[in-house]
């Protein structure tokens, strides 16, 4: 018996064998040496819109362009050569094939998420001649994962957010604190502290009501906001207190951006119902210093400093000696 007699046998094999898995709700694709299709399952083709005679002896990249040429024969190679199989996860790549997701469930999903298999096929010589390639659609697995993910993710921000503020809450702002308070003193780079509180808000309260006094709290944190870098990190701390760490920044210049904030929130004011009033924030600020020995005695100097700017009169900003 010849070897191409062997090898047509064996390529019978391997069609009677895919007859009885083309109803699968899997791809199959078999590829010779050079990449081209040498068969092409139900699947393939209900996905593809292209069936098997279309697509037989049509090279894989031809077809389908969009597949990383350079990645796949890399992948491809350590099959045929090392006769082993080869995976690829959605978490990896979402899709090998970029086919259309049609199931209502997961209608959320524009294109199939894959995983795939690429298996070796043994010819007679020994020598992996073609590969195989299953498809399988996990597009509901990665759907449902993303969501879920999604979901903690924003539970795990509403567990860190205040929320009448928008800003960090107080248990995992002083968590940050902690956390740039060592990084701090470990690179020894400038960071300063500022906090501030809004000037007698129990009167606000008071005259206009609880509803007006929280439209003030929101007002002073939308304009902290707006005001920070993204680097930094400000926080609710309690009440009508409000702090936030300057990354990189020095007292002076710290100094500069609480004028800024001082001077913005007293040429504001504030409309409630035909009610329409004005407040003024006082601005303790801190740099650390390698003397300071703990985040909460870097809290403890700004907060003095806020507690001076009150004593001298308030609507002003005060840095912290760092001598006392």
């Amino acid at each position: 018996m010849t070897d191409r007699t062997i090898e047509n046998d064996e390529f019978k094999e391997i069609h009677s064998l895919m007859g009885m898995l083309q109803n699968l709700d899997v791809g199959l694709v078999v590829l010779d040496r050079e990449y081209n299709i040498q068969l092409w399952n139900n699947f393939m083709e209900s996905h593809s819109g292209m069936n098997p005679s279309e697509v037989r002896d049509q090279n894989l990249f031809s077809i389908f362009p969009e597949i990383n040429k350079e990645w796949f024969v890399h992948k491809a190679e350590c099959v045929f050569q090392l006769n082993t199989r080869a995976f690829t996860t959605w978490e990896q790549r979402p899709y090998l094939f970029k086919f259309k997701n049609y199931r209502p469930i997961t209608g959320s999903a524009e294109f199939m998420y894959q995983n795939t298999t690429i298996i070796p096929m043994d010819a007679s010589t020994g020598q992996v001649e073609r590969i195989g390639i299953i498809v399988y659609d996990v597009t509901d697995v990665a759907v449902n994962k993303s969501e879920l993910k999604a979901i903690n993710e924003k539970f795990k921000r509403l567990s860190r957010t205040d929320k009448l503020s928008g800003l960090y809450n107080r248990g995992y702002w002083e968590e940050c604190l902690g956390n740039e308070f060592k990084r701090a003193k470990r690179t020894e780079t400038p960071s300063s502290l500022v906090v501030f509180d809004i000037d007698h808000f129990k009167q606000v309260n008071d005259v206009y009501g609880h509803a007006a006094g929280d439209i003030a709290i929101k007002f002073v944190s939308d304009a902290l906001i707006q005001n920070i870098r993204e680097t930094d990190i400000a926080g609710r701390y309690g009440g009508e207190e409000f702090a936030a760490i300057l990354i990189d920044t020095k007292a002076e210049e710290a100094a500069v951006f609480a004028e800024r904030m001082r001077q913005f929130i007293e040429d504001s004011s504030i409309r409630y119902y035909q009610e329409e009033f004005k407040f003024t924030i006082s601005i303790g600020i801190a740099q650390l210093t390698q003397d300071t020995d703990s985040a909460h005695q870097w809290f403890e100097l700004a907060d003095s400093a806020l507690y001076q700017a009150k004593e001298k009169g308030r609507n002003q900003v005060q840095i912290a000696d760092p001598e006392k």
